[in-house]
């Protein structure tokens, strides 16, 4: 009998994803749109993200373009990215709105690095709960005498594979993270 991994497997990949989320979330010093995708914008009477009212294109490295479908929805774009607090600065003008991302201090960029170490280790403390639950199967399983001490074995060392291969996707991720904000 093998043991299924395929709901470790499928929580260690929710947590990479939302790892991905929180740093695309985590501003660099150069433009990248998908930092507003947090931001919510007042619209027909209901809160809507950006990119569902306006298109998202990147001007430069230090420039984001916004134009609004809609001409009415511009001043609820302005007002939503400066309540935002991502320390971006906007202009209004004919085609919509442009958003300049600011130089980083050192202080910002030494934060930011805190703040990206701060996430991997939340994504690590999901995969070690999840890597417990299934230890703790494991152990009943061996109780139960599903299965031997030799396969109860094979699957630790198993699951300390997956466990160590997401790890390393979470360095690789990081790593990459803090290239961009020292940058």
């Amino acid at each position: 009998m093998a043991y299924n991994f395929q709901l470790f497997k499928s929580a260690a990949d929710e947590a990479l994803n939302w790892l991905q989320k929180e740093f695309s979330g985590i501003r660099a010093g150069r433009s990248n749109p998908s930092i507003l995708d947090g931001v919510q914008v007042e619209s027909y009477g209901s809160r809507v993200p950006i990119n569902q009212v306006a298109g998202i294109t990147v001007e430069d490295a230090r420039t984001i373009r916004i134009k609004p479908w809609d001409a009415s929805v511009v001043k609820n774009i302005d007002v939503a990215i400066r309540e935002s607090n991502l320390g971006l600065s906007v202009a209004v003008d004919g085609e919509g709105l442009r958003v300049s991302f600011p130089e980083l201090t050192a202080d910002r960029r030494t934060g930011l690095i805190k703040l990206s170490k701060q996430k991997l280790e939340e994504a690590r403390i999901t995969l070690r709960g999840e890597r417990e639950k299934v230890l703790k199967d494991l152990d009943k399983q061996e109780k139960d005498g599903e299965m031997s001490k030799d396969e109860k074995q094979r699957y630790r060392d198993e699951l300390q594979k997956l466990v160590d291969d997401t790890n390393r996707k979470f360095d690789d991720l990081a790593a990459k993270k803090e290239k961009e904000i020292s940058e």
